[in-house]
């Protein structure tokens, strides 16, 4: 966990993403462990970074160095209610490349 010396409020219904830095990822092979992280409109401790190693080189993280970006944006709230049936569609239960050309 990488400290970041940051704690902020976001407003009710945003959250923060935190995303990988592509050159730290690509240069470094450092991306955040989970890919993406969320920080909750209600977390109010500092934000922290977990960064995973993807390469076999031990890496450095300096004071000051950009480790990761975070995209605030809003969030939809959903209820879900159990059902019986689904309605159909074209797809149906085609899985992963299911709707490619033929």
């Amino acid at each position: 966990m990488i400290p970041t010396g940051l704690a902020m409020e976001l407003p009710v219904g945003y959250a923060g993403f935190i995303y990988a830095r592509s050159g730290l990822a690509s240069k470094k092979g450092l991306a955040p462990a989970n890919k993406v992280g969320v920080v909750d409109c209600d977390y109010r401790g500092e934000v922290k970074v977990a960064l995973h190693n993807h390469g076999d080189a031990a890496q450095t993280v300096s004071p000051g160095e950009r480790i990761a970006q975070m995209v605030i944006a809003p969030y939809a709230a959903a209820q879900f209610y159990e059902a019986e049936e689904l309605s159909a569609t074209v797809r149906g239960e085609g899985g992963f490349g299911s709707t490619g050309a033929n």
